[in-house]
């Protein structure tokens, strides 16, 4: 018996041949007949399957529509991708769960600074974003600057992001995230950072006045999905478990170990990020050492600095020298020559390479 506050969604299909539509909607996509009308001439027809519910009717004049079809079953519809049914609807096959796809780095020396303005918008959840590669290198990474002007709750749910890395670094004030199988939320404070494995789920509860993170996504264009099934926190904590190879990581900067870095002159601290991705991508901070900074190049895929506190000089081979200063942002190809000339004393950097691990010389 149908529920009086019961609510139905249908995708209205027209077709110009009803009877010879039954056969295909029915036989070559496998969905039910729920409904059909009149029964002397019937010119309405109303299907469910696949997540969806189709009505077709005979009599409207639109242009053909199209379905999409989600499936990972290579024999669904006898392997073909697109077909077109008897009444002139179209429909294509696609994979449920496409492989994700890294495009090739386009390797180029890019600088973004703060002070050019470049426009913020506005994303997920109302947050601010500012694009730090605007060309994103070819697709194969996204660098955001994130900010959210006024604090208190988040209007965020519980999702996951089908990637192949993700960062979170907290650079101003404090977020409170809850993650799957990580215990109670977690309060990132200014210096800490979050890894988020391929496909967990979570959510952004709470935030401080001004904060501001910067998040690097692997690569540029990726699916975000939500979760309306999972509650979080969730029962179980599992600090050791693994998603597509790379476990979760809560790195406090307070907590850090300041050791010699790759460049000479700077000293830096280790987030393991490298270790509990198994070599996918690195990320360190930077500070200004002892004794004085070298011409350097790197064989990093991808090697992306933000400057979070100070200022320096960044020189480059055949490039004029570019003052950098806080909320500043550049890109380094391998194999090209630089050098990080008069760091300032509290000079603060954000380095973030892919692979994890590379030579510098």
């Amino acid at each position: 018996m149908t529920e009086l506050n019961e609510i139905r969604a249908e995708l209205c299909l027209p077709t110009t041949d009803l009877r010879a539509d039954l056969g295909f909607f029915g036989g070559t996509l496998g969905m039910r007949l729920d409904m059909i009308y009149p029964a002397d001439d019937p010119s309405v027809a109303v299907y469910s399957g696949h997540g969806v519910r189709v009505r077709l009717d005979q009599g409207t004049g639109d242009s053909p529509g199209l379905l999409r079809i989600l499936t990972d079953d290579a024999g669904f519809a006898d392997g073909q991708k697109t077909l077109t049914s008897p009444g002139g609807t179209r429909v294509e096959v696609h994979p449920l769960h496409p492989p994700l796809e890294l495009p090739p780095t386009d390797h180029a020396f890019v600088v973004r600074r703060l002070a050019d303005q470049a426009p913020w918008v506005i994303g997920r959840a109302g947050m601010q974003y500012r694009d730090l590669i605007p060309t994103r290198l070819g697709g194969s990474i996204i660098a955001s600057h994130i900010r959210i002007p006024d604090g208190g709750p988040v209007p965020d749910m519980v999702h996951f992001h089908k990637v192949g890395f993700q960062l979170i670094f907290c650079y101003r004030g404090w977020v409170d995230v809850v993650y799957e199988d990580q215990g109670p939320p977690i309060r990132l404070t200014a210096g800490d950072c979050f890894i988020q494995p391929p496909e967990i789920r979570h959510r952004v509860l709470e935030a401080s006045d001004g904060i501001e993170v910067i998040e690097i996504g692997v690569p540029a264009e990726h699916i975000t999905e939500i979760d309306h099934d999972m509650t979080l926190p969730t029962p179980h904590l599992r600090p050791d478990r693994e998603w597509q190879g790379q476990k979760f990581v809560f790195n406090e900067g307070a907590k850090a170990a300041w050791e010699p870095a790759r460049l000479p002159g700077f000293i830096a601290r280790d987030t393991t990020i490298a270790t509990n991705t198994k070599g996918v991508a690195g990320v360190h901070v930077l500070r200004k050492g002892a004794g004085d900074p070298v011409w350097s190049s790197h064989d990093a895929d991808i090697h992306f600095t933000f400057v979070m506190e100070g200022t320096m000089t960044l020189e480059g081979e055949g490039k004029d020298p570019f003052a950098l200063s806080p909320g500043d942002a550049f890109v380094i190809p391998p194999g090209m020559q630089t050098r990080y000339a008069d760091p300032s004393d509290d000079l603060e950097l954000l380095e973030v390479t892919l692979p994890g691990v590379f030579t510098t010389t």
